[in-house]
Formats: structure tokens, C-alpha cells, sequence
């Protein structure tokens, strides 16, 4: 039975190019900044980017939490979204290594008001209250939304008036691009630093970009070997990523079309609550009804035993996201399913 993963597009397989390209790649000792393969990606990142600089490092959680540390100061304050990946995934990293508090605010489809923005903004040096160190955006965002160019602007322009930097967690970045008809560069021209992951819908096995101005990737580069992130012959995952920046973000779009066709076939199955008011990028939200003896637990379950496989409901929604190997008849075939444990036929 061929498995159908629908968890996360991290478990894209790394392709026959990228396996080929890892075995023969020419390496040195990155920490040295010895590994021309490693040097390589970076130097394409930060032109894809238009940035000054750019720093491959583990993963993406590593890449967000570097930049706090760079960015910001002991006891500063963060304002961010209040479901974010780096407040809600990132097990309290910002308070174990940045030693940062978070001041998050309600989204919508990604999108802190700006006025409750400027609200939350430090605006004195009162000598009862931290500093603001840091505005944090995400695009796309978590629950699958891109977010406009225009909302990034306006945030980029209240950030300078109050001389606060702005990050980027990027960790999907090319899939905002894709929806957005944007190029990269245009999205990271509102940010002073951003993270993009390689390992996801890319299809490399290991690695994120963090990138920035040469002073503040120089910085960056110190606090990876702080943390332990900095590798020696990592130009065997980085010649991955070449071919990850080079190639795999221009099939992203297909990506996008099959998570709408999940969602036309989900919306037809009674019992299934569509979450997204519109499917934008690579992520189909859903909820189920749930009657005893059917638990989210045994939904999915039953899923695993047909070969598909999900994760457990968050809240009540189920969560199916689209990658280069989830194929349409792969798609069809998991629309079936959840229809049939729905309606009761593997009972």
C-alpha cells in the first residue's frame, strides 16, 4: 500500500537531483567558512532576496530564534501574532535563549492591526518598562493565508517611525510569493532579517536561510555557533538547497492547485466544515463531526490503517497539506476515505 502523508510538507522526500548533487558535492569546514557549497547557497539566497547576507542554518525554529538573540537585548519585548509559529511551536525558545517576552496580538489571516501595533510599542524609557527589541510577521502565515505586500509596508513604515526592526519567519515564503504573484525580494524588502525553510515544501532534507545587512548575519553567525548550530562539511545538505532555491519553488503553484482541489472535494463530504474561506497556498483546514463512538483519535486511526497518514486534530480542526509527493489521484483517493469512515463504511 503506497503511503499517502498529508501531516506537513516537511516530510517531502528529498528528490533524485538533490541525492545525486549531495553525494558529489565539493565541501570544507563551513565553521571556517571553508565549504564553497555552503558559501554557494548562502551567496544565492541573499542575491534571490536582494539582502546583504544570508546564513544556512539547521532549521527554521533555529533560524527565528538566532535572529531574537541577534536582534534583540535581554528583557526586550517582542510583538508578534498570538498564534504564530514562534509563540506557539517553538517550545518558549524566546525565553530560554533570547530571554525576550512576547507581546502577542490577535490575527486575522495573518494580520496584526496596526493600531494595535503601534499600541504595544514601547514608547518611552520610563525606567518600569522593557524596551521593544523586535516586530515579528509570518508569510505565509500558519493558518495558510499570504499576506499582502501592502500590510507588510504599512507595518515596515510604523517599525522605522519608532526605530524597531522587523523579522520575517518565512518559513513558507515561496508559497506567499506563489499566491501573491510576487517575487521573493518584493516580500523581503518590508523586513530587516527573515527565515525561509529549505526542508519543507522545497524538498531538501535539512536546512533554513536566515538572512539580513552583513552586520546583522556577522552577529548571527557568532550566536549559530552559540547554540550549536555551526556544521562542518555541510555543503552535502547545502548542495540540496541549491537545487531547493534553484528549482523546487517554481512547482509550488501545483502544490496550491491540489490543496483546492482537497478542499472542492472535502466541501462536498457531509460532516465536513471547511476552515479556510479561501485555500491560498499548500494547507486545507477542516473540521469534523465527531459522534461516539468516533474520536479524533480513531478518525485518525483509520486514516493510518488506509495508508494515509494526518495529525491529530488541534482544537477541534484537522489539517491536510499538499507537497511534491502527494500526487491528484493521491488526493482523490484520501477524500474517499475520510468520506467513507465518515458515512461508516470501515465500520
Amino acid at each position: 500500500m503506497r503511503l499517502i502523508d498529508l501531516r506537513s510538507d516537511t516530510v517531502t522526500q528529498p528528490t533524485a537531483e538533490m541525492r545525486q548533487a549531495m553525494a558529489q558535492a565539493e565541501v570544507g569546514d563551513d565553521v571556517y567558512g571553508d565549504d564553497p557549497t555552503v558559501n554557494k547557497l548562502e551567496e544565492l539566497a541573499a542575491a534571490l532576496l536582494r539582502k546583504e547576507a544570508a546564513l544556512f542554518v539547521p532549521s527554521g525554529t533555529f533560524g527565528n530564534q538566532a535572529a531574537l538573540l541577534t536582534h534583540c537585548r535581554r528583557g526586550d519585548e517582542v510583538i508578534l501574532g498570538d498564534d504564530c509559529h514562534i509563540v506557539q511551536h517553538e517550545v518558549g525558545g524566546a525565553a530560554v535563549i533570547a530571554g525576550v517576552q512576547l507581546r502577542s496580538i490577535h490575527c486575522e489571516r495573518g494580520k496584526m492591526p496596526l493600531e494595535e501595533i503601534e499600541k504595544r510599542i514601547r514608547k518611552t524609557d520610563d525606567l518600569h518598562y522593557p524596551a521593544t527589541g523586535l516586530i515579528c510577521l509570518e508569510n505565509a502565515y500558519s493558518d495558510g493565508y499570504a499576506v499582502d505586500l501592502e500590510y507588510m509596508q504599512d507595518v515596515s513604515e510604523l517599525a522605522q517611525e519608532y526605530g524597531i526592526p522587523v523579522h520575517l519567519d518565512g518559513a513558507r515564503l515561496f508559497n506567499a510569493a506563489e499566491h501573491l504573484k510576487a517575487e521573493p525580494h518584493e516580500i523581503a524588502e518590508h523586513v530587516d532579517s527573515l527565515m525561509f525553510c529549505l526542508s519543507k515544501g522545497l524538498c531538501a532534507p535539512i536546512g533554513s536561510i536566515l538572512a539580513g545587512t552583513s552586520e546583522f548575519i556577522e552577529k548571527a553567525r557568532k550566536n549559530r555557533k552559540l547554540l550549536g548550530g555551526g556544521m562542518r562539511q555541510a555543503g552535502i545538505l547545502a548542495a540540496a538547497g541549491i537545487i531547493a532555491l534553484e528549482k523546487m519553488r517554481l512547482r509550488l503553484g501545483q502544490d496550491h492547485k491540489n490543496a483546492r482541489l482537497m478542499g472542492k472535494w472535502l466541501k462536498q463530504i457531509d460532516g465536513v466544515k471547511l476552515r479556510n474561506k479561501d485555500i491560498q497556498t499548500n494547507m486545507v483546514f477542516f473540521e469534523i463531526e465527531l459522534a461516539p463512538p468516533l474520536t479524533g483519535e480513531i478518525f485518525v486511526e483509520r486514516l493510518k490503517s488506509e495508508g494515509i497518514l494526518a495529525n491529530l486534530p488541534e482544537d477541534g480542526v484537522m489539517r491536510f497539506v499538499t507537497h511534491n509527493d502527494v500526487r491528484e489521484v493521491d488526493i482523490r483517493r484520501a477524500v474517499d476515505v475520510v468520506k467513507g469512515i465518515l458515512t461508516k463504511d470501515f465500520w
